[in-house]
């Protein structure tokens, strides 16, 4: 053996014994600060998403390596989800069933710490957040080449919940099944937004096959254990959940297929220092309509990443606008920018100001 190992593996052992201590430290700091709150009577909401977003950001400022900034970011955020558990457990709603992206993202997000309800339908979600029985949930809002989710956007327009915070996660699509090869495949399942990311490799190597949309990936992978012939597109936790084979990895066509989530909650984030804000916006069918709405924004430069319409539900050829720009609502220029809509718009509603996504 190496005389250098047993050192450095001395060395090891004592760092361990050190993060340990820090860790307890940490843990016991949290504690207080929930006993503090509850004597200054404050929100016994034990998640500040600009709290944690600051927390995150300066993690990955310090990093030197070796490893990678989204490591290190990982590590501290399992380290507050189990800190936030034992200031005060909280149950989170995400788009189920069990196995699908939303869950991922889900945990990325909060941590395994939480504890998280498969919902049904993103109504569902947003019902059991509105109604109080879940602290947050976790919906889709929108993936790189296939667009938004309009279900998450109708939602919003009936909804009193807030946007807390967003989620970007790359998805690797893989084929998976209980059969030793394609050949053997009569149909494919999966959402339908899935089969539209897959289109070109689905094309190329199970042309004729069938394809069945589903309303998730989990519940075709879950179909796929139960059916003869049946094969899945679906992610890796699918895989491990349903105990599928791999038998095609990473056949998303696009290289960069990333899927936007949204936490929805009941309460306003203050600010982070690098946000969004998302806005729904109704103009009314009249000439010029958007290109009124847009100049406050062009008059203090504020930077709009993404503009969808949807029908209003209320009129004929009627459209609600949604806007995400970047900033905070109580940032001057924004607030200013909000101040001139109210006046040119006929209906302007913040949906959230919450923390830009962090890798």
């Amino acid at each position: 053996m190496n005389d250098k190992l047993p050192s450095l593996r001395t060395r090891i052992d004592d760092l361990d014994e050190r993060i340990q201590t820090l860790i307890s430290a940490r843990a016991a700091l949290v504690k207080e600060v929930g006993e503090v709150k509850q004597e200054l009577g404050e929100s016994a909401d034990c998640y500040r998403p600009e709290r944690e977003a600051e927390i995150l950001r300066k993690v990955a400022a310090r990093n030197q390596g070796p490893l990678s900034d989204e490591d290190l970011t990982y590590l501290f955020r399992e380290l507050m989800s189990v800190c936030r558990a034992l200031e005060q457990p909280m149950r989170v709603a995400y788009l189920g069933p069990e196995g699908t992206f939303t869950q991922t993202a889900a945990s990325k997000h909060f941590g395994h710490s939480v504890q998280l309800m498969p919902q049904s339908s993103i109504e569902q979600v947003f019902h059991d957040v509105e109604a109080g029985a879940m602290a947050y949930g976790v919906v889709p809002v929108e993936n790189s080449s296939e667009g938004v989710v309009n279900h998450t956007l109708d939602m919003f327009m009936t909804s009193p919940l807030r946007i807390s915070g967003e989620i970007e996660l790359r998805i690797h699509h893989h084929l998976l099944g209980r059969m030793e090869d394609l050949k053997s495949i009569t149909c494919v399942y999966a959402h339908q937004q899935a089969l539209a990311q897959c289109r070109r490799w689905l094309d190329a190597h199970l042309p004729g096959v069938e394809r069945m949309a589903v309303r998730s990936n989990a519940e075709g992978a879950r179909r796929a254990v139960q059916e003869t012939g049946v094969a899945a597109i679906a992610g890796n936790n699918a895989a491990e959940i349903y105990q599928l084979k791999v038998l095609a990895a990473d056949i998303e066509d696009e290289a960069n297929n990333t899927t936007r989530f949204l936490v929805i909650g009941r309460q306003s984030v203050p600010p982070s220092g690098n946000d969004k804000t998302s806005l729904m916006i109704s103009t009314g069918n009249r000439p010029g309509a958007l290109y009124n709405i847009l100049q406050p924004f062009a008059r203090h430069n504020i930077s709009l990443t993404r503009i969808e319409s949807r029908p209003s539900r209320q009129a004929a050829w009627d459209y609600v606008f949604f806007v995400d720009l970047d900033g905070h609502s109580q940032d001057p220029d924004v607030a200013e920018t909000l101040k001139e809509l109210g006046a040119e718009a006929s209906f302007v509603k913040v949906l959230g100001s919450y923390p830009r996504a962090i890798p």
